[in-house]
């Protein structure tokens, strides 16, 4: 894959993820009930793809991969079931900015297993991507223990979702995506089912546009926006793909500007600048980072 694919990929993801806290706001319905179905339409929608071979492609993987999988599917229904709640207490911007963190757990993690250095490049802007997020979050700190909550339920949402994607960078090496992501979303569907029997959540009663806002989740941010960076992973160091996820928050603050009024502060200005100034630093001349495979 070339460079200018691998680029336009990972901004379409990007864009396709921006709606997510969007959709979810619309529904305004039980986070974990509409993280149950965004996760399990998602599915669903995979399954004609993915159902051929899935069982032979499992097979050839190590019984360690194969308990990995298990793992990133565990860990992306406990990423869903945080960061969605984590948007009852707190507001869009704020929610999707510490969640967009989870590079930094994405980065020590290469470090520490795959002994991976990082760039100066990456390093850099990484770290100017994570002054714009401290500027949009602290903007948040005064409103009170309730938005305290969410940020908090948002930072566990990114430990998960940095787990999921370093587990993904492993196991994607010897795994077709539609055969790693098929599970991956169905496990995660299964885990969040036992999360929503364990809290109470409904399994159903909403109305016919609630159930319309999770398919288009299901299918807008998890099926193009999430399946496509599940792709990225074979081409890609995990914390690239991490870091270009950090165009989420400049998405979702723009939209929801557009359509709840739901203004970005200065801060939020501010921090959003620095934030595509990191994305930038970090991708840019970064040939040895991205370990792009010309052949595939």
């Amino acid at each position: 894959m070339n460079r200018t694919a691998l680029y336009s990929l990972l901004g379409l993801a990007t864009l396709a993820v921006s709606w997510a806290a969007i959709i979810i706001r619309l529904a305004d319905a039980d986070p974990i009930s509409t993280a149950l179905y965004r996760m399990g339409f998602a599915a669903l929608i995979i399954a004609p793809f993915a159902l051929g071979g899935l069982r032979t492609g499992l097979r050839r993987i190590s019984t360690s991969d194969r308990a990995l999988l298990i793992t990133s599917g565990i860990a992306l229904g406990l990423h869903f079931a945080c960061w969605i709640s984590s948007l009852k207490y707190t507001s869009i911007s704020n929610s999707v900015v510490i969640v967009a963190t989870h590079p930094f757990f994405v980065a020590v993690a290469e470090a520490v297993f795959f002994k991976e250095k990082l760039t100066r490049n990456a390093l850099f802007g990484m770290a100017v991507a994570f002054v714009g997020m401290v500027i949009i979050a602290g903007s948040d700190l005064e409103l009170g223990s309730e938005h305290l909550l969410g940020d908090v339920l948002a930072f566990f949402g990114a430990v998960f979702a940095g787990l999921y994607l370093i587990l993904g960078r492993k196991i994607r090496r010897n795994l077709d995506n539609r055969h790693y992501v098929f599970p991956v979303y169905l496990i995660a569907t299964i885990t969040l089912l036992a999360i929503l029997f364990i809290f109470g959540s409904p399994i159903a009663g909403f109305s016919g546009k609630v159930w319309l806002l999770f398919f288009l989740l299901a299918l807008i941010p998890t099926v193009i926006g999430h399946t496509t960076y599940n792709y990225l992973l074979k081409f890609v160091r995990a914390h690239i793909v991490a870091i270009t996820i950090l165009g989420e928050p400049i998405g979702a603050t723009i939209f929801a500007a557009l359509i709840f009024s739901e203004y970005p502060s200065p801060a939020t200005y501010m921090g959003g600048s620095l934030i595509l100034i990191g994305i930038f630093l970090a991708l840019i001349k970064s040939k040895s980072d991205t370990t792009l495979k010309e052949s595939a």
